[in-house]
């Protein structure tokens, strides 16, 4: 293959696909619009007309902004590969050490602050304009810029040494590097997954025990029930930044804990809170999290393995805007290209997911009342002001949960 021809293929992958994300995301808003005046039938009782409306109007104010959002960072791919941003950079940087390692980091770090600062207007809008506009937003403007810096110095402290690390692998083990760098991968995020819950989440928002012991009670009954051990059960100062409610499940091993936002344990039911923790055990009874971590690993390694290819070939350079080859710039250019002909695949990861989904409510059905985990998602959906009526095929590519109307259909059913 040739540059010429690499950029060909590359320049008509991404106009495709920002194409069909644009297209998407105008069914979505045709869809929504058309079913704005009426709330649909299973939801009546539930759900008043002012309800439907304020999360229609706020799903496509987020969509209106995405749509900009992926014009702008298709723009900002093209400058960095074939407007020839990185190879300025890669220059700039070979002028500066003489070390190719430190050459590389450099420039890999360069890319993602740049990238990081021009699309930051993106999320100071949505933050502080839309989800402001619709009530959401409880984050200052100080709150907001000291998470940013939070998140800057987390990401040297963690990211810089595995930088390091895969850039020396990828120079000096040779051809199969890429095994080398896949374990050091594996290895990294195992450890996130431990350290999480106790050094990283409190450097953001506080944890403090349940207090409430008949929820308390409650709860550790079913833990009991369903066979799962943790740590312990926190609830974590969501209101702090957003009123959006969630719970998840954190850590991995010995270290898993369960954390409520205070904003869901102010809005639901205990017999509700019950409901969405058993929908959260569903999850790890199927063994959800374990899969998804295992497909993510294979997912690497063939990356990886792709990556080996690649880096050995001039046209992949040249074709994206590169006359400098180095294992760094290979990494770059692989993975700011990869999602560029990765999209098509994106339906299929969605479809899992939502899968996923379907078998947790089941479960929880099993566990608790089918009735009351429907009840609790018809608040939770209406707290955060998610659309009812979403597009079919918008939810195939994006959603990672089943459209609320089967969701709810299907809890019916058990």
């Amino acid at each position: 293959m040739t540059a010429f021809q690499f950029s060909a293929i590359f320049t008509s992958a991404l106009i495709l696909t920002t194409l069909a994300r644009l297209w998407l995301a105008r069914r979505h808003l045709a869809h929504i619009a058309a079913h704005r005046a009426e709330v649909p039938q299973a939801f009546r009782e539930r759900i008043d007309l002012a309800a439907h409306q304020k999360a229609a109007d706020y799903t496509s104010a987020k969509t209106r902004l995405a749509m900009l959002a992926t014009l702008f960072e298709a723009a900002l791919l093209l400058g960095f590969t074939l407007g020839g941003g990185i190879q300025r950079l890669a220059g700039f940087w070979q002028d500066t050490f003489t070390s190719p390692i430190a050459q590389g980091m450099a420039a890999i770090v360069s890319v993602l602050l740049l990238s990081g600062l021009l699309e930051a207007p993106f999320g100071l809008y949505r933050t502080f304009v839309i989800e402001a506009r619709f009530g959401f937003n409880k984050m200052t403007l100080t709150l907001y810029l000291v998470d940013t810096v939070k998140g800057l110095l987390l990401g040297a402290v963690l990211g810089l040494p595995l930088l390091y690390g895969v850039l020396w692998l990828m120079e000096r083990m040779g051809g199969n590097w890429w095994l080398y760098v896949w374990g050091v991968w594996v290895t990294f995020n195992l450890l996130l997954l431990f350290i999480y819950p106790a050094f990283i989440a409190p450097l953001f928002n506080k944890f403090l025990p349940l207090e409430d012991e008949n929820l308390k009670a409650r709860i550790e009954n079913l833990l009991k029930k369903c066979g799962f051990t943790t740590k312990g059960l926190f609830v974590m100062d969501g209101s702090r930044r957003s009123s959006h409610g969630n719970a998840y499940f954190t850590g991995f091993g010995k270290t898993r804990r369960i954390v409520f936002f205070d904003t869901l344990l102010s809005r639901l039911a205990p017999e509700e809170i019950e409901a969405v923790l058993a929908h959260e055990l569903g999850h790890f009874k199927h063994r959800h999290v374990m899969k998804r971590i295992v497909f993510i690993f294979a997912m690497s390694l063939a990356f990886l393995w792709l990556l080996a290819q690649l880096m050995q070939a001039s046209w992949f350079y040249a074709g994206l805007g590169v006359t400098t080859q180095s294992t760094a710039l290979a990494l770059l250019l692989f993975f700011m290209v990869l999602p560029v002909f990765s999209f098509p695949l994106q339906p299929l990861m969605s479809f899992f997911s939502r899968k996923h989904e379907f078998e947790a409510d089941a479960y929880a059905a099993q566990q608790t009342a089918a009735r009351d985990l429907a009840s609790a998602l018809v608040k939770m959906y209406q707290d955060n002001a998610a659309t009812l009526t979403p597009d079919a095929v918008y939810s195939t590519f994006y959603d990672s949960h089943p459209p609320a109307l089967a969701r709810i259909k299907k809890l019916q059913t058990l």
